[in-house]
């Protein structure tokens, strides 16, 4: 291929259609990429309306599997969970997209990479820096970051005429009133009207959760099986539905949660470049295996690990939205994670019902529960004789505080 080869993060919306055009017009040959990470998209399509705009190539990649198991399971295993709300949903896709574009770069023998992430997001940073720190000799092309390209689109408007004159086939219209991105794990809305915090969603918004009001009045129960704190099972108690297979098995949880109007929120957090952003998110798998698993650490890990895990979690959640998942920072937390996670094995009962996730019941194979030293009925091995030494020694500092304290107001 040529020296000039370009790999395009392609979705087939206006603005990657528009670069794809632009990018061939200044004389690259350009290779367009599209990643499946489970947006309900006619891929067909998008792969025809690509080559119709020029595209020399077309990769469409199913990136489903990986995604799930390199990614979204270890943040789910890992409590990644950023600002104590958001599910990572979107930094949760970008790793995997980036990795496979890198791959398709080497295979065409391109020079170049290129994405349409905006230059006020988060997503560019993602992108740029998985690049840097897996293909750090690829040229990156970041049109939102050129003064022609800027210069040129002011905006959908531009973009929209840009399209209609070089017979672009896109669907778009002029009005957006928000914007969003959709995957397995999540969908997001951002943008549009929703750029007004006190602004509230609008009903018809939502796609993969019912509102309350909408939600059935009778429970769904279910069982999450988990081995070394990763998902292997769900089975549906009522109706005996058993799916194993982890994209099926997200794919369902999302299905049976967003049916009872699970995993809703709406927030404005911290992007990394600075800027205050409100985003309403629906994640209704995710948040029903974060429950499930957090329920199953109570049982199965230990007081000290779980300590010391909740402790990196936070930094963990900000190394993925931040967009450091190829770091070596990540590489000591996946090491560290991926030993907390050893024997997190077992299984908990829940029932959805009006938004909630309600645990019934859990149990686990590596138990550290032993009931019969928990009973308050029975000694069980433990000799409360021996609370009288523990709660005296733990009360020295207490007791030497207090003598300071009351020499100083003497003094």
């Amino acid at each position: 291929m040529s020296s000039k080869t370009v790999v395009l993060a392609y979705s087939g919306g206006l603005d990657t259609a528009c670069i794809l055009k632009t990018l061939i017009q200044q004389g690259h040959d350009v290779v367009a990429y599209v990643a499946n990470v489970g947006q309900l998209e006619d891929f067909d399509d998008i792969e025809r309306r690509a080559r119709a705009t020029g595209a020399s190539e077309v990769f469409v990649e199913d990136l489903r599997q990986e995604f799930v198991t390199d990614f979204i399971w270890p943040a789910i295993a890992g409590k990644a969970v950023y600002e104590h709300r958001y599910l990572l949903g979107t930094a949760l896709a970008r790793p995997v997209i980036a990795r496979r574009q890198v791959e398709i770069a080497r295979s065409c023998g391109a020079t170049a990479v290129a994405h349409g992430a905006t230059g006020k997001g988060n997503d560019q940073v993602r992108f740029e820096l998985a690049f840097a720190a897996l293909a750090p000799d690829l040229e990156v092309i970041a049109p939102w970051k050129d003064p022609d390209f800027l210069a040129r689109f002011q905006g959908r408007r531009d973009l929209l005429a840009f399209a209609a004159e070089h017979e672009i086939p896109v669907e778009a219209t002029a009005e957006k009133p928000y914007s969003s991105d959709e995957n397995l794990m999540h969908r997001s809305y951002e943008a549009g009207m929703l750029e007004d915090p006190d602004a509230a969603p609008p009903a018809d918004m939502f796609k993969l959760t019912r509102a309350l009001e909408d939600t059935p009045d009778e429970a769904d129960r279910i069982v999450v099986r988990f081995k070394d704190a990763m998902p292997i099972e769900v089975e549906h108690l009522d109706d005996g539905t058993k799916t194993s297979d982890p994209v099926e098995l997200l794919g369902y949880l999302n299905e049976i949660g967003g049916r009872h109007g699970i995993g809703r929120i709406d927030i404005v957090e911290n992007r990394f470049v600075g800027i205050k952003s409100r985003g309403v998110y629906e994640t209704p798998g995710g948040t029903i295996l974060h429950a499930a698993l957090r329920d199953l650490e109570g049982i199965a890990m230990d007081r000290e690990v779980r300590r010391l895990r909740d402790m990196l979690s936070p930094r963990f959640a900000e190394i993925i939205y931040n967009g450091f998942w190829f770091s070596p920072e990540m590489d000591f937390i996946e090491a560290a994670f991926g030993k907390s996670s050893e024997l997190i094995d077992g299984e908990v009962r829940l029932r959805l019902f009006k938004g909630n996730v309600i645990v019934e019941g859990r149990s686990s194979s590596s138990s550290l529960y032993d009931p019969d030293l928990s009973s308050m009925d029975i000694a069980g091995g433990y000799d409360q004789q021996d609370a009288r030494g523990f709660i005296r020694v733990n009360a020295l500092r207490l007791t030497a505080h207090r003598l300071i304290l009351e020499q100083s107001e003497d003094d």
